[in-house]
């Protein structure tokens, strides 16, 4: 079958044409994300295959729909781009890839705690420049502490696992409990009362109408004052100018962030020779207790691997008429 690859960059062809070896989809990779402006690139094509950052809006689906697209193989576990009422309107079929790597993401945001208790930026740097001084290098025991996990879905559990190898106590805070999470010790608790006893919170759940901004100003202000706050999930989890306020308060002592609220026309690309015009973003990275990284949680070798794989073989149960079990059903 004949896909549109959008959002692509090497590591996408890389990994995805070595997973097409044995499946001999023609695949055809833009460098653009897909919106209402480049949906026009997509005609003749019955499939897309789309990422987190691109616009799958009423706008950009009833073109691609017009011009004979019937797949969006979304290369991602989230899907809160794609407008699924539309697209079952236009009879769409959208799958996705549930889970590739919980651990490469868990993994990530415990990188962002040490980053941040440790400040392993600065002390990089300053040895780089010949400065050995420890002073404004202080950090905590994680030992012993409240880490509170907002999500105990497969990320959210092995996140968990690493704490706890650590010594931590642990608060949850889910829809369901995790028996395995439970076996570790967790108490799952109320969402502001999880904000209150942690000294580390960590966001592992997916945006949805009811999460989107869950971490606001009045929520911050049951948040333990000089608590870390690491979000590896969805930036619109994050009021992010909230969050600005609340570190200059001092409310929020550290903040870790692998993704951010705008970050569509910034994440993914280099941008190291302009000057990027979101002043919100700007001042964010400019406090010497933050630690943003370019969406890279996903971003290992085994998590690839898996991604192209799943989305190869999403792509061809459609083409063979089968039922793809990673579809997405509109609600």
């Amino acid at each position: 079958m004949k896909v549109a690859v959008f959002s692509s960059k090497g590591y996408d062809r890389q990994f995805l044409q070595a997973a097409n070896k044995e499946h001999g989809h023609e695949l055809v990779f833009f460098e653009p994300r897909l919106t209402p402006d480049t949906a026009v690139l997509a005609a003749g094509f019955r499939a897309v295959c789309a990422f987190i950052n691109d616009q799958l809006d009423e706008k950009t689906l009833r073109a691609i729909a017009s011009q004979g697209t019937k797949l969006i193989a979304m290369r991602s576990a989230g899907f809160n781009n794609v407008n699924l009422g539309v697209a079952a309107e236009l009879g769409m079929t959208v799958v996705r890839v549930p889970a590739y790597s919980p651990y490469a993401v868990a993994e990530h945001a415990v990188g962002l705690v040490l980053m941040l208790n440790r400040k392993l930026y600065r002390a990089y740097n300053r040895v780089r420049d010949d400065n050995f001084a420890l002073d404004g290098l202080l950090g905590f025991d994680i030992h012993g502490c409240t880490v509170g996990v907002v999500g105990t879905g497969k990320i959210g559990q092995c996140f968990a696992q690493i704490m706890n190898g650590f010594g931590c106590n642990l608060l949850g805070y889910d829809v369901y409990q995790n028996p395995d999470c439970l076996k570790m010790g967790m108490k799952y608790v109320e969402f502001l009362e999880l904000l209150a006893q942690a000294d580390i919170v960590s966001l592992h759940c997916p945006l949805l109408p009811s999460t989107h901004y869950m971490i606001n100003p009045d929520s911050l202000q049951h948040l333990k004052k000089g608590a870390m706050l690491i979000n590896t999930s969805r930036g619109a989890l994050v009021d992010t100018r909230a969050v600005i306020e609340a570190i200059k308060s001092g409310k929020v002592g550290y903040f870790g962030a692998d993704v951010y609220e705008e970050e569509a026309d910034i994440f993914f690309e280099d941008l190291s020779d302009t000057i990027i015009q979101d002043d919100t973003f700007q001042l964010l990275q400019s406090f010497p207790n933050v630690v943003i990284t370019a969406h890279q949680g996903f971003f290992t070798r085994n998590a690839i691997e898996n991604i192209a794989e799943t989305t190869i073989a999403n792509i061809t149960d459609f083409a063979q008429g089968r039922v793809c079990p990673n579809q997405v059903i509109s609600q």
